[in-house]
């Protein structure tokens, strides 16, 4: 069962072993029932999209595809897992792997904000 609705949540990334995204990274979600689809940009990216779904247990799986600004196109796919923190924020976090270039992935973390 899914608990965790993020329909138009925002986050940055915390932490984010040998990939692209910083802290400089606004990731933006929508959700539809199980449909997940995003964008992101900032730091070294210019333009990123993202779809998957939504599992149970508050389980994500996601592709995703970017432009840099060095101008590669790089694409890769996360397995996630969403929870909620003391003060009801949201968090994410990833094992990921991409799926051209060196085929490397890592870790990564994410946590909601609210922009004013």
């Amino acid at each position: 069962m899914n608990t965790i609705k993020f329909n138009n949540k925002k986050f940055i990334t915390t932490g984010n072993e040998s990939g692209l995204s910083t802290n400089e990274t606004v990731f933006h979600y929508f959700q539809k029932g199980n449909l997940i689809t995003g964008k992101y940009s900032g730091g070294a990216i210019v333009d990123g999209q993202i779809v998957g779904k939504l599992l149970e247990n508050n389980k994500l799986e996601l592709l995703f595809q970017c432009l840099t600004y060095t101008s590669e196109l790089k694409s890769g796919q996360s397995w996630g897992i969403l929870s909620k923190t003391e003060n009801g924020k949201i968090e994410l976090s990833f094992d990921w792997n991409w799926l051209n270039g060196d085929k490397s992935g890592g870790k990564s973390y994410y946590k909601e904000f609210v922009t004013k």
